[in-house]
């Protein structure tokens, strides 16, 4: 009787160990599977905003603080655009004086939690560009998807797609260059976005079922004038705009491929963002089961990223060594593979899909020269 209960008890706490294995493994594949939209992503520090003047911000000493470019800096209820770190300004040893270039909403108070972000723009193309623009629906595989649509003289039109943390206001970075240069620009709101159905377990799966979306936006296109289309993608954005060339229908009407920061490799993606929330490095592996589990998600062989055996899009491919969410090893794979078709821009020091934040001028230079020969 003793041998039974003590086997009885030995098994209850294989199962209780098991269950929270399996809680813990849920608890760390949401920092990725349900990243929301416009929020910050685990890896992005909270900073403490210091001081204001005059076209200067003070903020929390940090290797974010100190990256080169120009940035959205975001709080609760607050968002303004701080430009390159002023060296020369006085400061405490703390803190890091950047240029303040506007403050577009709310405003910004000694003691403010804040943090950096791609999105320098909020609002939508009129209000924060002085562009006009059409709000479409575009017929989705879920139900309708809101984008804008701001039209120009081209018949190739650049479908921009965003990824983890953001919203289709990523893409006004880019909207009044592709917009000087004549390209329609249709900017797509996916699966669980703002205003757009949510996937049918709630859930973000990494460009794996979204890229869908983006067949729907290139549909869309096509109906309403393109001739061809180029697909601009950050993060996950970027993953599935590289699904869509490869398996879309349409795939021949995609003339070009613009991949930012993309997500090939989602594993090492989830992991990141589950070790930036704390997750002990020996639960990491927990994480991945969840999230395939959760998902159907495939993973790539050990050691390799998920990239296409071919690809006959000419691609951008704009990844640096300092994302700390999509490492840019597939990056340089993909290029690597595809000699002849990918470009890689290596970008130093910009964070995951802030690739234009850190040099805006080089970055719409060596878009414009890709995108002359698609014009």
């Amino acid at each position: 009787m003793r041998a039974v209960k003590a086997a009885a008890s030995a098994l209850g706490v294989v199962f209780a160990a098991g269950a929270a294995s399996v809680a813990v493994g849920r608890l760390a594949s949401d920092a990725a599977l349900k990243a929301p939209p416009g929020g910050p992503l685990p890896t992005e520090p909270r900073l403490t905003v210091h001081s204001t003047a005059a076209g200067r911000i003070a903020l929390t000493r940090a290797f974010a603080s100190q990256r080169p470019g120009t940035y959205g800096l975001t709080g609760h209820g607050s968002h303004a655009v701080v430009g390159t770190v002023l060296n020369g300004a006085p400061h405490a040893p703390d803190t890091v004086v950047r240029r303040l270039e506007r403050v577009t909403h709310g405003t910004l108070e000694p003691g403010d939690k804040v943090w950096l972000t791609p999105n320098t723009h909020i609002g939508d193309p009129r209000t924060a560009l002085g562009l006009d623009h059409d709000d479409v629906d575009v017929p989705g595989e879920l139900g309708t998807l809101p984008a804008w649509l701001v039209p120009a003289d081209r018949d190739t039109w650049v479908i921009a797609v965003h990824g983890l943390g953001a919203t289709r206001e990523h893409a006004m970075n880019v909207m009044e260059f592709l917009h000087r240069h004549h390209f329609p620009v249709l900017a797509l709101a996916y699966r669980g976005d703002p205003g757009a159905p949510r996937s049918p377990d709630g859930l973000n799966h990494l460009g794996e079922t979204e890229w869908r979306d983006v067949d729907a936006a290139i549909r869309y296109a096509v109906r309403f004038g393109a001739e061809q289309v180029v697909l601009h993608g950050w993060s996950t954005g970027a993953t599935m705009a590289l699904r869509a060339a490869t398996h879309s229908p349409l795939r021949d009407r995609v003339a070009g491929l613009v991949l930012d920061s993309p997500v090939l490799d989602w594993t090492a993606t989830l992991r990141a963002l589950a070790a930036a929330r704390r997750t002990p490095g020996a639960l990491l592996p927990l994480a991945v089961r969840a999230a395939q589990g959760r998902t159907g998600l495939r993973a790539a062989p050990v050691g390799q990223a998920a990239v296409p055996a071919e690809l006959r899009t000419p691609t951008l491919l704009f990844h640096g060594p300092d994302d700390a969410v999509a490492p840019w090893g597939p990056s340089r794979a993909l290029a690597a593979r595809h000699p002849g078709r990918v470009t890689l821009r290596t970008v130093p020091h910009a964070p995951h899909g802030a690739m234009w934040n850190a040099d805006p001028q080089a970055y719409e230079e060596t878009l414009r020269r890709f995108l002359t020969p698609l014009m």
